[in-house]
């Protein structure tokens, strides 16, 4: 059965909408109470305004970044869409708790900025909309979401992209006052490399896994394109010149950047740091900050 995202969130809506309402009438009344009580009709009055109501209205932008946000948890087996709470901040791991969504075996995500790998976050988002909400409702639900991001990109899965390469981790450190759960491996600016990984899965070779896995694999797909698109410059016509000239400009400058970033990541995976998670987050984010992205 297929179900619509747009008709879930106007439930959640109307939910929000019917607490903050009976919360507010609950404090007016409270308010009128002790304003008799203590003879204060002349000096308050009970009203409350909407901003001091203590709890939240639905925000659409808001819940969408959240409904991401639990997905990458699933994804990475802090949350299950088959046990209730939070299924594994450290300690052992229960297969039994997944089922629907099987988290990522070796506790890494790479965001790319095109479909260069399999496992990249993007179409995991996609798979994810598609198994929690259903194949027949996929394409309208994607772009509810991606109008909700209101980040560019000409298509919904673009949109879902840019907002995973540029705004989810800034969200994500917000929420969580610097002091991040998913950890962001970043090569910089040009995005030649990203991955997520969540701190209670982590593993001393955990950063090697990085390099191996994914560094070396995306600097081959970066080689691969580039040949290609050489090859394709020399037959192209002029018209077309200029859109392949480009994008060779950008591979070009993510490749370089790929290439520094491995010399640093090697440098670390050779070391096999390990964490405690009894340290807390900033002391262990610190052992990796040169190939982190930047808490701000």
């Amino acid at each position: 059965m297929s179900t619509r995202i747009s008709d879930k969130y106007k439930q959640w809506e109307s939910e929000c909408e019917a607490r903050f309402q009976k919360l507010k009438a609950n404090e007016e009344e409270l308010n009128r109470i002790f304003i008799d009580i203590y003879g204060l009709q002349d000096e308050l009055t009970p009203e409350v305004e909407d901003r001091d109501v203590t709890v939240r209205r639905a925000d659409l932008t808001r819940e969408i970044k959240s409904l991401i946000s639990y997905a990458v948890g699933c994804l990475f087996g802090r949350y299950s869409l088959d046990a209730d709470g939070l299924c594994y901040a450290g300690g052992e791991w229960d297969t039994g708790k997944y089922k629907t969504i099987i988290p990522v075996k070796d506790n890494v995500l790479p965001i790319c900025d095109d479909d260069y790998l399999e496992s990249d976050l993007t179409g995991k988002i996609v798979d994810f909309v598609k198994t929690v909400y259903g194949e027949d409702t996929l394409e309208e639900n994607l772009k509810f979401i991606a109008d909700a991001l209101g980040t560019k990109g000409a298509t919904p899965r673009e949109v879902i992209r840019n907002y995973l390469l540029t705004g989810f981790y800034a969200d994500h450190c917000k929420i969580y006052q610097k002091r991040p759960i998913y950890w962001l491996f970043s090569s910089g600016k040009k995005h030649g490399f990203k991955a997520l990984v969540y701190m209670h899965r982590w593993e001393k070779t955990t950063v090697a896994t990085v390099r191996t896995d994914y560094v070396h694999e995306l600097q081959e797909r970066y080689r691969t394109q580039l040949s290609m698109l050489g090859e394709q410059l020399e037959q192209a016509a002029p018209s077309e010149r200029v859109k392949l000239k480009k994008r060779q400009e950008k591979l070009t400058a993510q490749l370089d950047e790929i290439n520094a970033y491995e010399e640093k990541v090697h440098h670390l995976a050779d070391r096999m740091i390990d964490i405690d998670l009894d340290d807390g987050v900033k002391v262990n984010y610190a052992k990796f900050a040169e190939i982190l992205e930047k808490i701000k």
